[in-house]
């Protein structure tokens, strides 16, 4: 049986990890022939995976002569991180704000069941961030205690504000069944709320 080759995620992590153990510099061409000896990532897609963390933060370069360098530090990472955390919190706090004017202004079915949708979904997207942020947190936290520390404060904040949104939609659910006499279930299916839809652990 042929060994399964990495995922990209995999790949990305891998060469995070080559940037932070050895803590230097590397041109491309030496990023292709140290990245498949000590990571196992393939040659050919070592450009593509560099690239990918550069677009996420995580990898920086620069230009000396006619060479480009790439460095990634752990601080680097650990900063990239916090800024997504607080990226999430500010779309949590931009939903509340819809959320509360649909309390307000529900006069309208038709009109709650789309925010309704809506909201469900940015609060499902939300949490598999927060379970992706949470699995990045445990990589880096033999290295940056100190800073995990406050990311983790973060999350707590972040789970805290994706239960009180669980909280309006419940309140919404209550006031739409009284409103339209219509049963959990058939309210659930036509506002496209899942049947596990729960507060956050």
């Amino acid at each position: 049986m042929s060994k399964k080759g990495l995922s990209i995620e995999e790949k990305k992590i891998k060469m995070l990890e080559l940037f932070h153990e050895t803590g230097e510099c590397f041109q491309l061409k030496e990023l292709e022939k140290l990245a498949p000896k000590l990571k196992g990532i393939v040659v050919n897609s070592v450009k593509d995976v560099i690239q990918k963390l550069q677009d996420d933060g995580l990898i920086d370069h620069g230009k000396i002569g006619n060479s480009v360098f790439f460095w990634s530090f752990q601080s680097k990472s650990i900063q990239s991180r916090k800024r997504k955390l607080e990226e999430v919190t500010s779309i949590y706090d931009q939903q509340k704000k819809r959320l509360t004017l649909v309390e307000q202004n529900s006069s309208n079915k038709t009109e709650e069941k789309n925010k309704i949708k809506e909201v469900s979904s940015e609060i499902i997207e939300l949490e598999l961030e927060i379970d992706i942020l949470k699995k990045k947190l445990i990589e880096h936290e033999e290295n940056d205690p100190e800073k995990v520390d406050t990311m983790k404060d973060d999350i707590m904040k972040l789970k805290e504000a994706a239960n009180r949104w669980t909280d309006n939609v419940f309140s919404i659910k209550t006031w739409c069944k009284k409103k339209f006499l219509m049963e959990e279930k058939v309210l659930d299916k036509q506002f496209g709320i899942p049947q596990d839809f729960d507060y956050v652990e």
